[in-house]
């Protein structure tokens, strides 16, 4: 018997030193990370603070119909276990014996009818705002892929204006890493931000590439699918200047969760000024596509495109991840037809793989000619593949649809 008490004696010390030690790497933790504004708070229980009107109506909403249902909770069970406690059967009760009561199923019933139509109407009118996208001052299209976002910017001011933004290559690397430090932003941070001006009605217009997406800004109240061969739209207004931050919320795949979003609120003045930045640099970015580039010149150019938009799936070892091609030691790559590749980077592929699942390769139609001559001629003379082989900008052209 003493032998057992020392034993438990000593598992629960274990015990108690463990848990101490795990609260005091929680609270350290906590104490590291901090409130990211514009984005998600640490211990956060509460919806996102709004800085849209329909996010406030949403809030309002949630807490409206919170409130309903706890009094009807507490009131159904207060009278219940009232019930069961004042007639119980040790004080003498005997159950009563009765048949249908009209008038108890017409108040049962009206009742509950009133209060889903009281419930109701709020809710209706705040749907039927979310899906208002008429009368908007920019449209912007959000495009999905397997792991990043295109946005391309169709009516309103900045029109033309198009880009793709990923997750911060500095962010993945804490992340590859296995030991990311304590950031406010880890998995937040992207090289590219979508920016619009407060004050300004901005509707979403959302489709995707490979597979279901959805975009979604807690801080504006929206979330809305992005599926393949589909289109779909929703709008926001936002009432305040900041940074706000978002991710993509379907499961899409093995890097989902390198989806980010992050929208920049600006004046009207710095949007404008922002406008002609991007202006000035899609100018500077509009080669001649008739221009012959040397294999030195060209390859350099495409390790940076390959690093923004290729390095996430194919790795930047070129040996891709799971279902995810290898493109060091590619037949394709490698194959002295130059027209194969190309034809896949612009108009995209899909595998079949075992067990009936495919994998799906995006069209990138959207990069530039050179950008894309430049990325096939790296991966032709890079890793294990020197072919010697310079794809030029004409012969992209020439394969476009």
């Amino acid at each position: 018997m003493t032998k057992m008490k020392s034993i438990f004696k000593t598992l629960t010390t274990l015990l108690l030193a463990g848990s101490a030690w795990a609260g005091t790497a929680t609270f350290a933790l906590a104490q590291a990370v901090h409130d990211l504004p514009g984005g998600p708070a640490v211990n956060q229980l509460n919806l996102h603070p709004p800085v849209t009107r329909i996010a406030e109506d949403q809030q309002w909403l949630h807490w409206f119909m919170l409130i309903v249902c706890t009094i009807i909770f507490l009131a159904v069970f207060s009278v219940m276990f009232y019930s069961i406690w004042k007639h119980r059967k040790s004080r003498g009760h005997k159950a009563a014996t009765f048949h249908e009561s009209v008038v108890v199923e017409v108040v049962w019933t009206v009742i509950p009818f009133i209060i889903v139509i009281l419930m109701a109407l709020p809710a209706t009118k705040v749907v039927v705002a979310m899906k208002d996208t008429t009368n908007a001052d920019l449209t912007i299209k959000v495009t999905g892929m397997q792991w990043k976002w295109g946005y391309d910017y169709i009516k309103g001011e900045g029109e033309g204006i198009g880009f793709v933004s990923s997750l911060d290559s500095a962010q993945r690397e804490m992340s590859n890493s296995g030991k990311p430090p304590a950031t406010d932003d880890y998995l937040l941070k992207v090289d590219n931000p979508l920016v619009v001006p407060v004050g300004k009605k901005i509707r979403i217009i959302t489709t995707a590439t490979d597979v279901i997406h959805a975009f979604a800004v807690p801080s504006f109240g929206i979330k809305q699918d992005a599926i393949p061969g589909f289109v779909r739209d929703t709008w926001f207004r936002a009432e305040v200047e900041g940074d706000y931050h978002g991710q993509c919320m379907e499961l899409c795949g093995k890097e989902h969760a390198y989806m980010p979003i992050h929208v920049k609120v600006v004046s009207a003045a710095n949007y404008s000024q922002w406008v002609g930045g991007e202006m000035k640099k899609m100018a500077a970015k509009m080669d001649d596509p008739a221009k012959v580039w040397a294999l030195e010149d060209i390859v350099k150019r495409g390790e940076k495109v390959y690093a923004a938009n290729c390095a996430a799936c194919h790795q930047a070892n070129g040996k891709g991840a799971g279902s995810i091609k290898a493109l060091d030691g590619s037949p394709v790559v490698q194959d002295a037809d130059k027209n194969q590749q190309i034809a896949v980077v612009l108009n995209g592929r899909t595998v079949a793989l075992p067990g009936g699942q495919t994998n799906v390769m995006p069209p990138w139609k959207q990069l530039s000619d050179t950008d894309i001559a430049a990325v096939i001629s790296y991966t032709k003379n890079n890793w294990s593949n020197k072919t010697g082989q310079v794809v030029q900008p004409a012969d992209v052209v020439a394969l476009r649809k």
